[in-house]
């Protein structure tokens, strides 16, 4: 295994393990005061829209037209949203995730939400894991800065998961880890993409994986992200937040 893989499995890892921060944000976080995650969620949101448009999509459209020429682009945005509906469909199969933090008192009702909660992100977590592996196999850079916008991310996933468990129950270990537990499927999606590239070694699946992970990406962004980031805080924090991602993540392309 090069060292690319290695780096790889880290970013994956570490971007999951982010989770567990959120988890002890959820223990002090003033609920009266949400606007740092509100513009956190938009910072994200706007780096993983810009990464995906302007960065992998276009890899991939690259990849397929140089192996069936101009069915190659029709290929790629195909399979662009081929991911958009494949997030769609395992999205409308689980519980909602969203908390609402004001509504919150101590039940077993939060317990179950904290839970079900948990479940969710894993689900979900997973293509960011693939997404982080693949991105930083192809551009360490790139790779990069998948996994901050992730794990910047997984922050405030992570409080969704720790504050109904916490204010159900009040124990920190398992708040704590039902929060990590949220956050290991993202290495786990970095072991398939390692898989995926040794045994299934090919530009077209490539080009195909990437253009399908822009489109579950866009999707993340657009029904997890920026619907989350406006229940913490204004619409105006939220889109400050989506303008500075994307001008820091077209800055870093710019740079490096």
């Amino acid at each position: 295994m090069n060292d690319t893989y290695i780096l790889a499995f880290c970013l994956s890892f570490l971007a999951g393990a982010a989770t567990v921060i959120g988890a002890a944000v959820a223990f002090v976080i003033k609920r009266e005061n949400l606007s740092l995650l509100a513009i956190g969620l938009g910072f994200s949101a706007g780096v993983m829209l810009y990464v995906s448009f302007m960065e992998i999509l276009p890899h991939a459209k690259e990849a397929l037209i140089q192996l069936y020429g101009q069915i190659g682009s029709w290929l790629s945005t195909g399979v662009f949203f081929v991911g958009i509906f494949l997030a769609g469909g395992i999205d409308r199969c689980l519980p909602s995730h969203h908390v609402q933090i004001h509504t919150l008192d101590p039940s077993d009702k939060l317990k179950r939400l904290g839970l079900f909660t948990a479940l969710a992100l894993a689900i979900h977590n997973f293509p960011e894991g693939l997404a982080t592996f693949l991105a930083t196999i192809d551009n360490t850079t790139l790779g990069i800065s998948v996994a901050v916008a992730v794990a910047l991310h997984n922050i405030p996933e992570g409080i969704a998961v720790a504050l109904p468990i916490f204010h159900a129950t009040e124990n920190r270990r398992q708040a704590f880890w039902y929060s990590a537990f949220s956050g290991l499927a993202e290495p786990l999606g970095a072991c398939i993409g390692f898989f995926f590239i040794t045994w299934i070694l090919h530009q077209a699946a490539l080009g195909m994986m990437f253009a399908l992970v822009a489109g579950i990406m866009v999707y993340i962004s657009l029904d997890e992200l920026l619907p989350t980031a406006h229940d913490y805080g204004n619409g105006h924090l939220v889109i400050m937040g989506v303008i500075g991602g994307m001008g820091l993540m077209a800055l870093s392309l710019l740079i490096f």
